[in-house]
């Protein structure tokens, strides 16, 4: 079969093609789309996976930030469903008015080098999406999931954790792409915790302390976070002040800016 698509994967856009069809379907059937299911797909490339989700589910919308790959997806997805596309950089899109009152299931090939930007702006968002299927660098995943004592656990993973049941699922080697890229990948499940299970009371504070307390690994919380937290707040989080940010578990740092933000 004739392919569509005629352009050469664009490094500036650190385009990587799935190609590999196992881990594709390996993906479909982790997002296991119902009927009713409001699909958006982030940066669909040549479209791996969304020709597979539109032959399971017959309607999806991407988002694509490269003109020349729309109207070859457009056409190609002709035989498979109802495509929606809306070009855009994805950070500027919003996704609660895109909702229209209901709710979003996010999928998505990240671009690796705006993986965490894109991850922090759906969770701008959190409210109207059910669950997200990415593709990411396998060493971001790692940093996503990990624990408190990890040498990889920090702000990334502490932010999202707060919000979101984080879960990876499997690994992807460089040969499922075109080109391969230099790293593993792996697909991670992230489900947005209910309104009520979220402790965080001001999401500011939380961002602010977090943000501060990775800022210099090696300090102490009492240092790295001087200019915000006195012994009071430590006391009442519960946080003993000389232990650095890799050893402090998420429910404590949210305890430790609820405190402050209740001293604000």
């Amino acid at each position: 079969m004739t392919s569509h698509f005629s352009e050469p994967p664009k490094k500036r856009l650190g385009q990587h093609f799935l190609h590999d069809a196992g881990i594709i379907a390996n993906i479909v059937h982790a997002v296991d789309p119902q009927p009713g299911d409001r699909l958006v797909e982030i940066g669909p490339g040549q479209g791996a996976i969304t020709f597979p989700l539109l032959d399971r589910h017959r309607e999806l919308t991407v988002i694509e930030f490269d003109r020349d790959l729309i109207a070859p997806l457009t056409h190609a997805a002709q035989a498979h469903g109802t495509l929606h596309v809306i070009h855009s950089d994805v950070l500027k899109v919003d996704f609660t008015a895109l909702a229209e009152g209901g709710t979003l299931r996010l999928v998505g090939n990240l671009p690796y080098n705006l993986s965490s930007p894109i991850l922090f702006h759906a969770l701008d968002h959190a409210t109207v999406v059910r669950d997200m299927h990415f593709m990411l660098q396998k060493e971001v995943v790692d940093r996503m999931a990990a624990g408190p004592g990890s040498k990889v656990y920090g702000r990334l993973g502490v932010m999202l954790q707060a919000y979101c049941r984080v879960t990876p699922l499997f690994d992807v080697p460089p040969a499922a792409f075109h080109p391969p890229p230099k790293v593993d990948s792996a697909v991670v499940r992230l489900v947005p915790r209910p309104a009520a299970e979220i402790a965080v009371r001001d999401r500011a504070m939380f961002s602010h302390v977090v943000r501060d307390a990775f800022g210099q690994r090696r300090k102490t919380l009492r240092n790295a976070l001087s200019k915000v937290c006195d012994a009071d707040a430590f006391a009442a989080a519960g946080i003993e002040p000389s232990l650095r940010a890799e050893q402090v578990p998420v429910e404590a740092f949210v305890a430790l800016a609820n405190a402050l933000a209740g001293t604000a």
